[in-house]
Parts: structure tokens; sequence; C-alpha cells
């Protein structure tokens, strides 16, 4: 057993690479994190220089599999660490490159490390980090990042047990408690909360507008063409930059078909907006979202209650509609515990680092019990 990286995930098998995402999550398929190299989201061009870990066995089978990034700088990868960046300077210490676990641009929550079933469990897991750890040493990082892990009881004990630290953080998610359609989830609602999303949702009903869903193998490039520009209106307004081409998302969608979905809307023929989600067996993730007209409640529409009625519809477990967010709240969605593990080289830093988490762990946790008393449901 021995653990190799690669510049490139094109380096690894699709097939072997996708029998060990267990999960199915769409964002661990080979197919989104090969769109995103190809396509320039997660190249070096933009700060991303693929290492992607892999375990063997001698025979050559793929055990173990790690999406891992060497960064230059921490945008669109969701680490919050932009102070800590600025606090290892000030202490003379080199902060990037990092090494980051993570999903390009992506702040969902699952598993990092990926393990081909029937094997060992931990005995890969060890490998993974261990020869991880050794090739961080080797490459100078000044931290590895494994971002939004999934509650994965193994893992955590590996990391841990290699020093790691965890760090909490917060999102508002929605569940399905078996709702039998949208009506009976606003029925949990206290009566002034129902009203005001009722209102909501009636205002797009008599907008004229038109609504529909479309799964990515649904999506021809030139409906692309005219979704695309959703995309980009929303980065064009806050002055970032738009990682994703149209080109990915023609790539994506025709390989992740049915884990690729669009909420639109229509005045006529013409596509007004758009809300661009992904999908595994129990999830629906919100990813993006525009419009080129300002038409009042489309947001929460095409952006919570289009994916709150498709999961109670598909039988879907879970809806993570992005970061951030306290508006999601009165909508239906709980304030949400979200975990990231941080290994740290130098120890003086590592010490600092600990005493931070330890403080704002508490101060986060605080703030979800906090948000959590302004739920919309019935007391």
């Amino acid at each position: 057993m021995h653990t190799t990286f690669h510049s490139s995930i094109a380096d690894i098998d699709a097939a072997d690479w996708d029998a060990l995402n267990v999960s199915g999550s769409p964002f661990l398929t080979h197919a989104f994190l090969a769109s995103a190299e190809q396509h320039g989201a997660a190249a070096p061009e933009l700060g991303w220089h693929p290492r992607h870990a892999s375990v063997y066995d001698a025979s050559g089978a793929l055990l173990g599999a790690l999406p891992l990034y060497l960064r230059t700088h921490s945008f669109g990868d969701f680490s919050g660490d932009w102070h800590w960046a600025e606090a290892f300077e000030r202490s003379g210490i080199r902060y990037y490159p990092k090494l980051v676990s993570g999903i390009p641009y992506t702040p969902a929550s699952g598993p990092r490390f990926l393990v081909r079933p029937n094997v060992e469990r931990r005995t890969v897991l060890r490998e993974l980090v261990g020869g991880t750890l050794e090739q961080a040493a080797a490459w100078g990082v000044s931290c590895w990042q494994c971002l939004f892990l999934d509650e994965d009881v193994a893992v955590r004990a590996v990391l841990e047990e290699n020093g790691f630290l965890y760090r909490r953080g917060c999102q508002f998610h929605w569940q399905n408690r078996g709702y039998e359609n949208f009506e009976a989830f606003l029925a949990t609602f206290a009566a002034d909360k129902r009203k005001k999303v009722r209102r909501e949702r009636r205002r797009i009903a008599e907008s004229g507008l038109t609504l529909e869903t479309r799964h990515g193998g649904e999506i021809d490039a030139a409906l692309w063409q005219r979704i695309y520009p959703h995309y980009l209106s929303t980065f064009q307004r806050f002055g970032n930059h738009a990682a994703f081409s149209p080109d990915f998302f023609i790539d994506a969608g025709t390989a992740l078909k049915e884990q690729l979905v669009v909420f639109l809307a229509r005045a006529g023929s013409e596509v007004v907006a758009a809300a661009i989600c992904y999908r595994s067996g129990t999830t629906l993730y919100g990813r993006h979202w525009g419009a080129s007209a300002d038409y009042h409640s489309l947001h929460f529409e095409l952006c919570f209650y289009q994916g709150i009625d498709y999961c109670i519809e598909h039988g879907l477990s879970h809806f993570e509609p992005g970061a951030q967010g306290e508006h999601k709240v009165s909508r239906g969605f709980s304030p949400t515990a979200t975990w990231s593990a941080f290994w740290v080289a130098n120890p003086a830093m590592r010490q600092a680092v600990a005493n931070h988490l330890l403080r704002e762990q508490a101060a986060v946790a605080a703030y979800q019990d906090e948000m959590a008393m302004h739920e919309p449901y019935k007391r």
C-alpha cells in the first residue's frame, strides 16, 4: 500500500475513482472535478494546483483517494482563513502555499476521504493522512485544511490522532420530516410565518412567470448559453470572479444528468432567472442564482421553495441551499453545525489557532442557539 499524488484527476481512472464515491456526492464525482480542472476553474491560473492523493495496493487496485489542492490564496475555498493568513504574516511565517481538501467554490458538507468498500477502512485512512502529511512537509505548506467534512467517526479519529484541530461553522439547512407536500410542510409553521410564505409564493403565481425544472441531461448547449448570464450576473454585481465557464456547465450537465438540477423562470420564452443546484440520492445542494430583472420574491421561490418542493417530490431528506443567509431561517431552514479540520505545521501557530478555535466554537454555538429561536415552527 502506498500513497501517490496526481497533478490532474485525469491521471486517475474515472470508474475507479467513482467506485469510491459511495455517498453519491455530485461534487466528488470524477466528472465534476475533471470538468472544473479542464475548464479552468480548478487550475493553477486561479490558484488551484491539483495534488489529488490516491492509495493503491500491491496489485494496483485503488483503495482510497482524496481531492487535494495546493493553494496560493484562499479565494473560492470558503475556508474563512483570511485573518489567519494575516496573523501568520505578522508573525513572520509564510501562510501560502497551503493544502486544501475540499470542493472548489463549493461549501457543501460531505466526505473528503474516499475509501473502497470492503477494505480495512482505518488502515487506508491512516495511509492517506500519513502520506499526505509527509508530502505536506516536503512541499513546505503552512497548513492542511479539510473543509466541510461530513460526520464520519473513523475520519475524525484518524485526523485527531494526527493533531488536526476541528472548527465549527454554521449554515442553514432544511430537513424533510416526511412531508406529503409543501402545504404539509407549511402546516408546521406558526400562522403569521405561514402567511408570509404563502404571500411570497402567491406573488410569483400572479406574476405571469412560468417556472420549470430541468436536469442536466435535459439542458442543451443553447439553453446553457441562456442560463449562463444569470449565473454571471450575481458575481458581477458583487465584483467577484465567476470561475465556472459555460463549457463547464455543458460538460458537467451532460455527465451528471439528474445530479444537476436547474430551476428556471421564464417570461414568455425568455429565461429571466435561474437557480443551479446539484443533488445526491439524499440531498439537494443550492449553488448559484441570478436574474435579469427584479421580480418580487423570485429569489425565495427559485432558491428555496422550488428546492423544498423538489425534495418532497423526489424523497430527498436534506436541502443545503448554500452558505450564510439568516433570512433562510424564517422560511424553514434550521441552523446546522458544519465542521472542518486543520493541521498546522508551526507548533506556536498551531497553539494560537487552537486557542482561537475554542473561543470561536463557543461563539458559533451560541449564535446557532440564537438563530434557532427564530425558526418559524409552532412552539
